[in-house]
C-alpha cells in the first residue's frame, strides 16, 4: 500500500515539474509588426502575440519582427536572426529591474524604454553592450563578430580586449570573440566588407524597413549601399534628359501663341492704308483742276506758246472776211439798181 502511495507522489511531482516552466513563463511583451516568418517557443508569432521570458525568437532569411516590452523598450529583429529574452525582472508596471537579451546571430535595433539604463544589458558572443538611455543597431555574424552603431544617447561595448565608449551619433565599433576590437569611429559603407556580409545592418542600409518611430532614427549615410537604392537611383539620370529633349519642341510651339495677334495687324493697318488711299483721290482731284486752270491762265498770260492769242487772231481774221463780204454785197446791190 505504501508502494502505491510512493508511486502516486512520484507521478504528481513529475506532473508539477513539467507544468512549472509553463507557469514560470511570464509574458514580458508582444509582437507589434511581423513580416514573412517569425517563430517563438510555441510556434509562429503573429501581431499581438505575447512573448515570454526565456523564449527564443527566430526569423527566416526574409523575416522581420518588432516587439514592444512592458516598460516601453522596443526591439527589432531582422532577417536570419536568433535572440533569447534571457532575464526580465519586474520593478512595477512601468519599469523593470533587469532586462537582458542574448543575441546569438543576426541584426537588431534597440530603443530603451522607461527603466533605468543600468537595467538593460545585451549579451553577444564578442562582448556585452551596456545601455545608457540609448538607441543603436547591432549585428552578430556567424563567427560571433559583433558590430554596434550608435543612433542616440550613449553606449559602451566591453569584451576580452577591453571597453569602447560610443558617445557620438553614428559611432561604430567592431569586435571579435578573440578580443580584437576596433576603435570607435564614424560608420561608413566599408563596414559591410569588414563584416563580410552585404546584408548586415539592413535597417541602416534600407534593405529592411521598420515601421513606426523606431524606423525614423536615420541611416548614418549607409543608405547608398542598399542594392534597392542603387537600382532606384539609376533610372533618374536616364529620365532627366528626356524632358530636356522635349523642351525645344515646346519652345518652337511658343511662336504659335503669337498668331492670335495677327488679326490686330489688319485692324491697325487698314485704317492707315485706307486713309492714304482716300487721300490719293483727294490729291488727284485738285491736280486736274490745277492743270485746267493752269491752261486757262497760260492762255490769258499769252506767254510763249500763245494758244490764246492765236485763237483771238483767228477770230479777228474771220471778222474781216465777214466785213469784206458785206461790202461786196452792198457793191453788187448798187450796181444792180443802176442797171435798172
Amino acid at each position: 500500500m505504501w508502494g502505491w502511495r510512493a508511486v502516486s507522489v512520484a507521478m504528481l511531482c513529475i506532473a508539477l515539474s513539467g507544468a512549472w516552466p509553463a507557469l514560470a513563463a511570464e509574458p514580458v511583451g508582444q509582437a507589434v509588426v511581423i513580416k514573412t516568418e517569425v517563430t517563438g517557443q510555441s510556434g509562429p508569432i503573429e501581431v499581438d502575440t505575447r512573448v515570454h521570458r526565456n523564449e527564443r525568437i527566430k526569423t527566416s532569411q526574409s523575416g522581420l519582427g518588432q516587439f514592444l516590452f512592458r516598460d516601453g523598450t522596443k526591439l527589432a529583429v531582422g532577417w536570419g536572426s536568433s535572440v533569447v529574452i534571457d532575464k526580465y525582472v519586474f520593478d512595477d508596471s512601468q519599469s523593470v529591474k533587469k532586462l537582458t537579451i542574448r543575441a546569438a546571430k543576426g541584426t537588431f535595433r534597440w530603443v530603451s524604454g522607461n527603466s533605468n539604463s543600468s537595467a538593460y544589458q545585451i549579451l553577444t558572443p564578442a562582448g556585452t553592450i551596456g545601455v545608457r538611455g540609448t538607441a543603436f543597431d547591432f549585428y552578430v555574424g556567424p563567427d560571433g563578430t559583433t558590430a554596434v552603431v550608435l543612433l542616440n544617447g550613449a553606449a559602451r561595448f566591453c569584451g576580452p580586449g577591453g571597453c569602447r565608449q560610443l558617445q557620438q551619433r553614428c559611432d561604430c565599433v567592431v569586435a571579435k570573440p578573440n578580443g580584437d576590437m576596433s576603435a570607435a569611429r564614424r560608420v561608413d559603407p566599408s563596414i559591410l566588407a569588414t563584416l563580410g556580409n552585404q546584408r548586415a545592418l539592413p535597417f541602416l542600409s534600407g534593405n529592411q524597413r521598420l515601421a513606426g518611430g523606431i524606423g525614423m532614427l536615420g541611416g548614418c549615410n549607409m543608405a547608398s549601399v542598399a542594392p534597392e537604392r542603387k537600382d532606384r537611383t539609376r533610372p533618374p539620370p536616364a529620365v532627366v534628359p528626356a524632358p530636356q529633349r522635349q523642351d525645344p519642341p515646346q519652345r518652337q510651339a511658343e511662336p504659335q501663341k503669337e498668331r492670335p495677334n495677327k488679326p490686330d495687324k489688319p485692324h491697325h493697318d487698314k485704317p492707315h492704308h485706307d486713309r492714304p488711299h482716300h487721300d490719293k483721290p483727294h490729291h488727284d482731284k485738285p491736280d486736274r483742276p490745277d492743270k485746267h486752270e493752269g491752261h486757262g491762265r497760260h492762255d490769258d498770260d499769252g506767254k510763249p506758246g500763245n494758244h490764246g492769242l492765236d485763237h483771238r487772231g483767228h477770230e479777228r481774221h474771220h471778222d474781216r472776211d465777214r466785213d469784206h463780204d458785206n461790202d461786196r454785197n452792198r457793191e453788187t446791190g448798187r450796181n444792180f439798181n443802176r442797171g435798172r
